[in-house]
């Protein structure tokens, strides 16, 4: 390991790219404490000093906590409280468009003009929206009891000032991904969330710090983390990284089989190959886009609670918001179906059978046993139904056993999502992609491998 580590810096190209990508990751983490102008002094101290109230709250503060550490915002007064979830949804909503919109299926198909061109359309509806969202986000917070904004700033220069930075922030956040994209290694965009997440370690490690005891509490209500506690999350740690790397890797190998063809005295092709499927073909996306549509009724049935409080309505409508509520079994039957229908979906969008089983004609391979065109694109799509369930089950799990630990053990979400759940996902993923494509560049010099076969492989 300490070789392959001292031969990715030998590598002059190989020292550049991951030198700019530090460098992009640490201009993000600076601004992502650049404050809001016009925000209140003493709003930003009473926040500093309150650097580990995440630990705790519930209801809708720990969804809002949640989302923001999977998407690398804060829903705070600073320049990138909106993360890169825009992005992230306008990309998802081009991808849906190009399979229903004709004329954006036909650009998609225009090669590298037609992907320029979605990326266009992709950063305007980012700008779009950025100013959505943050219009919400600011008008909830900003003017609260407990407001952003500072005493000698008028509410309309405040809101429109805070809605252009915060977007601002979101577009400088999708120039950074690009950049990473383009010259540095990895997916910019995922090392931004990455980036995000791993920012919470140290609230983790001082809550440890601070209340971790030798002492058995049997899963009791305290404050204190008892040896119970240490041993369950090291378990989960270790459950999941396990879990995440089998699956991420993971394969369903399709056996091809080249038809012979012969030209003057010799013969060609007849070789046996195979078409990997990937197993869990979304990767988090499900997890991230489910995460962040469930705001929406918990957010709109709180709204709604205020509004109508002096009315018979106003209890009715705090059921339903506490109902939604993050770590509540509706949220979570909800939650579970989502990440499948989403699953389900992105690989609809991602995989075609279609037309992978008339690229396998046109090149002379078939599948032993399947009759080239129609027969093998509905063996392709049975295949990838079984196995993008399991996906689907994993990525479940994964999403809502943090929330049931913590109720149990009374232990604050923020230590139990990131020890055993999505953020520990997206971390594992994101880093699992960054060493292949240092292996890759490591073997293409004739360097070997972090691992002594050559390559990070999974179960097939």
């Amino acid at each position: 390991m300490i070789a392959s580590l001292v031969n990715v810096f030998k590598i002059p190209e190989l020292r550049r790219k991951i030198l700019f990508t530090l460098l992009i990751l640490c201009a993000y983490r600076f601004g992502s404490y650049v404050p809001i102008p016009g925000t209140h002094p003493t709003y930003l101290d009473h926040l500093m000093s309150q650097s580990q109230s995440d630990m705790g709250g519930g209801g809708l503060r720990d969804y809002l906590n949640f989302i923001a550490r999977i998407t690398g915002g804060s829903f705070q007064p600073f320049l990138f409280a909106l993360g890169i979830m825009p992005y992230i949804s306008a990309s998802i909503i081009l991808q849906l468009l190009t399979q229903a919109v004709p004329s954006l299926e036909k650009l998609a198909k225009e090669g590298e003009a037609g992907r320029r061109k979605i990326t266009e359309y992709t950063r305007y509806l980012t700008v779009l929206l950025c100013i959505i969202q943050a219009a919400f986000v600011v008008n909830s917070n900003a003017f609260s009891q407990s407001g952003w904004r500072g005493d000698n700033i008028s509410q309309a220069l405040y809101f429109m000032v805070a809605v252009v930075a915060m977007t601002c922030g979101t577009v400088f956040l999708m120039w950074l991904g690009e950049l990473v994209d383009e010259f540095g290694i990895g997916n910019g965009i995922s090392l931004i969330i990455m980036a995000g997440i791993v920012d919470r370690i140290p609230a983790v490690v001082a809550y440890l710090r601070d209340n971790a005891t030798l002492e058995f509490l049997s899963f009791q209500a305290s404050e204190k983390v008892g040896i119970e506690m240490i041993v369950l999350f090291a378990f989960m740690f270790v459950a999941v990284v396990l879990g995440v790397v089998l699956i991420t890797q993971a394969q369903r190998r399709i056996p091809i089989q080249q038809a012979k063809h012969t030209r003057g005295r010799r013969t060609y092709g007849g070789q046996r190959q195979y078409l990997p499927l990937r197993v869990n073909q979304a990767g988090v996306i499900p997890v991230i886009f489910a995460s962040s549509l469930l705001y929406l009724p918990m957010y709109f049935f709180g709204y709604l609670a205020e509004q109508t409080a002096a009315t018979w309505a106003g209890p009715v409508m705090r059921e339903f918001a506490e109902a939604f509520g993050y770590g509540n079994a509706m949220h979570q039957l909800i939650y579970v179906a989502l990440i499948f229908v989403f699953c389900y979906f992105w690989t609809a969008i991602q995989f075609q059978p279609k037309e992978m089983s008339e690229n396998l004609r046109d090149f002379g391979s078939f599948i032993p046993g399947m009759r080239p065109g129609r027969r093998t694109a509905e063996y392709l799509e049975r295949v990838m139904n079984r196995i993008t369930y399991v996906g689907a089950a994993f990525l479940s799990i994964i999403a809502i056993v943090p929330a049931i630990v913590s109720q149990l053990t009374h232990v604050p979400m923020l230590m139990a999502g990131f020890l055993g759940g999505t953020s520990l996902l997206i971390i594992v993923s994101v880093a699992l992609d960054v060493v292949q494509r240092i292996e890759s560049h490591l073997i293409m010099r004739h360097y070997e491998g972090f691992l002594a076969e050559g390559r990070v492989r999974g179960r097939r």
